[in-house]
């Protein structure tokens, strides 16, 4: 945890710098006014702000307003010898209100506070990290759950997709077929707005880049380039050809 400690006493900066640092709290900066602290925040960045409220120029209670229209990604923690300030130091969304002699007790306690908050921003932004990485890898790439492993496949190596009952057949470029349990409709969900996939039957979803020709006996059959044969309901036939002139 890294901390700056704002105080026009010296002395009492001296103390408090020895507190922290007995709790494992590395003080990056000390400032004596407002206005050097607002320098100081912006430049060291630190997790948890210690700050004198009574100070010449401007009070502590302050510190927000040089801050409008900015993210406050900073912790305060108000240190004063004036019980009088508690409401307005909440009312600043301060973590906690110590007065002076600051107890090491209670002191541990505000510190432990910061860091639970801490340890929470961390974790929610590396779930949001890792969801924002999932979301941009699932524009192309799919999961195959198959027996103890997870496959994560490109979409553009997916040939087709077969229903098997409650399951379903992946066709891989790579000559490969894997079963899924899972049913064609969960894949149609996830497919469905990929222009580069088509369900031309209720048992196929077919990767349109590898129709190798268009075949027509008593109804209309699509020959994929792995030689399956893919029938064409008759309420789609109007749709794929319309698909297919306009890839034409």
């Amino acid at each position: 945890m890294r901390a700056l400690i704002v105080d026009d006493e010296n002395k009492a900066r001296r103390v408090l710098k020895v507190l922290l640092e007995e709790i494992n709290v590395d003080v990056v900066g000390e400032c004596s006014d407002l206005l050097s602290a607002v320098s100081e925040i912006k430049k060291q960045q630190p997790d948890v702000v210690f700050l004198d409220i009574e100070m010449p120029k401007y009070s502590g209670l302050e510190i927000l307003n040089f801050f409008i229209g900015e993210e406050v990604d900073f912790h305060i923690i108000f240190t004063t010898a004036y019980q009088k300030y508690a409401v307005e130091a909440f009312s600043v969304n301060a973590i906690d209100y110590l007065l002076k002699p600051i107890n090491e007790d209670k002191l541990l306690t505000a510190v432990n506070k910061v860091q639970k908050l801490i340890d929470t921003h961390t974790i929610n932004a590396r779930l949001s990290n890792l969801e924002s990485m999932y979301n941009q890898m699932s524009l192309n790439k799919i999961t195959l759950e198959v027996p103890k492993r997870v496959l994560f496949v490109t979409l553009d190596d997916i040939i087709m997709l077969e229903a098997d009952g409650s399951y379903t057949k992946v066709y891989l470029k790579n000559g490969k077929t894997e079963l899924i349990s899972k049913n064609l409709k969960y894949f149609y969900e996830q497919l469905q707005d990929k222009v580069i996939f088509y369900k031309p039957h209720r048992s196929y979803i077919i990767n349109i880049r590898y129709i190798a020709k268009l075949e027509k006996k008593e109804n209309f059959f699509i020959v994929l380039e792995n030689k399956k044969t893919i029938p064409i309901a008759r309420d789609k036939k109007e749709e794929f050809v319309a698909l297919i002139e306009k890839l034409l």
